[in-house]
């Protein structure tokens, strides 16, 4: 095992060792025909989305998914050469999208009729373009009864061509939805084949997630999407095991106090002390992604092996912690989340999820790279 340096300032460390771990499980569980199309998204949620891109490049990965046009222009400057799908292009940034060889997901009419009317104001010529289909989440995506309508829209410009049709999983890890996610993928297949019917070439199809990847092989079909999996976690206690989560966030111990009963801590004096007791002030806070769902009573953190729950409310740059049992001092290394307590753990803390943990870290916080 690497031994990781200790941390002498609030730091975010990403371990490419376990990136590389979590891209070859993946890989495992899909065949060699299956193409697979890696979500770096939020900043490579919540890291450093171009040296995840780069270092995902290198491992040879498909494809790469963005949720905006700026995120996969910066892609583009960082060295990204593969194919990058915009899952939500808005059409302001269609000239751009254009200029940068991105490939916008077309997912209304409003989107479809603009985009080729751009394209062809840039006299683009089967410019990559994939369809959305919505079959249930209801958020984005044509309808079935969208097809005849999307097929009449191709057929009169050769500007465009569809490089996949694609949709997205509800509730894919969610095994008391089995049903309702095998509609979900039975209506795509519905939806693909009247498609694939009326076209002359085969676009890739594609709908799966994380999830997806791993409960439903019998949906891989030619190409599937992978985020939260790379980041280290997959959505269950028992898919939790094969990943290794490739964030750690870590600061230190800037002050300890020691506090006499009835004495308060932080702001509107949230935290009222029950007897004497010990504190200690780590430098990160609401503005660093720590929200202030956290504390009194929620949230924890990590020294020395021991956990220290969060108390009083959150400031916008520090948390207070009691330490009244635990052995550590000022300088010592305080992990907030990582492979042993991970994000998950801590997000359950306030009914949240890792996703929301992981994405919401700032970029005021220094990145280390573990390679």
């Amino acid at each position: 095992m690497v031994q990781m340096p200790k941390a002498e300032e609030t730091i975010l460390e990403i371990n490419l060792s376990a990136l590389k771990h979590n891209f070859e499980y993946i890989k495992s569980k899909i065949n060699n025909s299956t193409k697979l199309m890696v979500v770096v998204k939020a900043f490579g949620y919540g890291s450093d989305a171009s040296i995840i891109a780069n270092y995902l490049q290198k491992l040879n990965a498909d494809y790469f998914a963005v949720a905006y046009t700026n995120e996969g222009i910066a892609l583009r400057n960082s060295g990204i050469t593969k194919p990058i799908l915009v899952l939500h292009p808005q059409p302001v940034n269609f000239t751009a999208l254009i200029q940068h060889s991105l490939e916008p997901s077309l997912y209304n009419a409003m989107v479809l009729n603009e985009f080729i009317k751009i394209s062809l104001e840039k006299t683009q010529v089967d410019y990559p373009v994939h369809i959305k289909f919505n079959t249930g989440l209801n958020r984005l995506g044509f309808w079935e009864n969208d097809v005849d309508y999307i097929i009449s829209k191709l057929a009169e410009t050769s500007s465009i061509k569809v490089k996949s049709i694609f949709s997205h999983l509800v509730a894919s890890e969610d095994l008391n939805e089995k049903e309702f996610t095998l509609n979900q993928i039975e209506a795509f297949k519905n939806i693909t084949k009247n498609f694939a019917q009326k076209i002359a070439y085969k676009p890739m199809v594609h709908i799966c997630n994380t999830s997806g990847i791993l409960n439903h092989p019998e949906a891989h079909f030619d190409m599937v999407r992978c985020g939260i999996g790379l980041y280290g976690y997959g959505n269950s206690e028992k898919e939790n095991q094969n990943f290794k989560p490739i964030a750690t966030l870590k600061s230190v111990i800037s002050q300890i106090h020691l506090i006499e009963e009835g004495e308060t801590v932080g702001y509107n004096r949230a935290y009222k002390s029950s007897a004497f007791q010990k504190t200690a002030t780590i430098p990160i806070g609401h503005a660093d992604g720590i929200g202030r769902q956290y504390g009194n009573g929620k949230g924890f953190v990590t020294i020395n092996g021991q956990l220290a729950p969060i108390i009083g409310n959150v400031c916008m740059d520090m948390i207070m912690i009691n330490i009244t049992n635990l052995d550590c001092n000022e300088g010592d290394e305080v992990i907030i989340f990582g492979e042993q307590n991970t994000a998950e753990d801590l997000a359950k803390t306030t009914k949240s999820i890792s996703y929301e943990i992981i994405t919401a870290i700032s970029q005021r916080i220094k990145r280390t790279i573990i390679k």
